[in-house]
């Protein structure tokens, strides 16, 4: 197996496992068979494990490069990197259930809408930025198509998971949208805001940056290139 083989069809099958699901009601028929704790569990593990395959298999694609390596880019990235984990940490859980990483059985409360206040959508946004601050110091074709495809996935989820808020909330999606943001630092400079939910903003930001030294500790090891600039 050739290496653009090997790295079409783990990017073949990670596409596939977040699209077929959805056709004729799959999901949902899997959903009640096994169960949602069991069902979500499964699928996450799959998709853990698509996505290291796929991050081996452009590694060991064909080199082409797009654009040259800077040391400015690696830089880059280690600034923006624990933004988007305190992102993906304050999103998971999030308490309302029209995004990735949200509860599914949680009814939003517009006059407490804790950190959806902030962003609605911020695990999209930290893969978003995750994707971005990845692409540009990997200028090779193979990390250009992974890290640019990251990129456009997360971010036209966003209008197509608050199209779907839109439709399931009817006359209650008004208060929804004007509650929440894409993404917003005002509540963080409202005392009232800061009062009902810092504490646990600072107990996730904790967590986000001691998982950032893990990451930053273990890149090169896991994934065999320093994180760092030359």
């Amino acid at each position: 197996m050739t290496g653009w083989t090997d790295y079409a069809l783990a990017l073949g099958f990670f596409v596939a496992s977040h699209f077929l699901p959805r056709i004729g009601g799959l999901r949902e028929r899997l959903i009640k068979a096994v169960g949602r704790r069991i069902y979500f569990s499964a699928y996450g593990l799959l998709s853990l494990a698509l996505l290291a395959w796929i991050i081996a298999a452009a590694a060991g694609a064909p080199y082409v490069e797009i654009w040259p390596q800077r040391p400015w880019a690696r830089l880059l990235a280690n600034l923006a990197m624990p933004v988007a984990v305190i992102l993906a940490t304050c999103g998971a859980g999030l308490a309302q259930p029209y995004t990735l990483g949200g509860r599914r059985t949680a009814r939003f409360d517009p006059a407490n809408p804790g950190f959806a206040a902030v962003s609605r959508h911020p695990v999209f946004l930290a893969l978003a930025l995750w994707a971005t601050v990845h692409l540009l110091p990997n200028g090779d074709l193979a990390h250009v198509i992974l890290f640019g495809s990251f990129v456009v996935m997360a971010l036209a989820a966003i209008p197509a998971f608050d199209a779907k808020a839109r439709g399931a909330l009817g006359p209650e999606a008004d208060s929804f949208f004007a509650s929440t943001a894409i993404l917003s630092l005002a509540p963080l400079l409202r005392g009232a805001w800061l009062r009902a939910n810092g504490r646990a903003l600072a107990i996730r930001t904790a967590l986000a940056l001691l998982l950032c030294l893990a990451l930053l500790s273990l890149h090169t090891a896991v994934i065999g290139v320093s994180p760092f600039p030359a």
